[in-house]
């Protein structure tokens, strides 16, 4: 697995998620237990994740979405 965005904004995240999916890749969302250690203030980012194989073509789906 490969990280390719870090986040601390939610709504983000989810955007970010859903544009890889619908390009049919399978991103995983990392750390996402943390915001119940530390009560949802969103100190801590979250991060998403790839496939390595897929890393550089997940890349290219959120740059041309604007988004990296």
């Amino acid at each position: 697995m490969e990280v390719i965005v870090a986040s601390t904004d939610t709504i983000r995240l989810s955007f970010l998620m859903a544009l890889l999916r619908d390009a049919g890749l399978a991103p995983v969302l990392l750390d996402q237990n943390i915001a119940a250690v530390e009560g949802n203030i969103g100190m801590f980012p979250r991060r998403i994740a790839v496939s390595a194989a897929d890393a550089e073509r997940a890349r290219r789906v959120l740059r041309e979405a604007g988004e990296e």
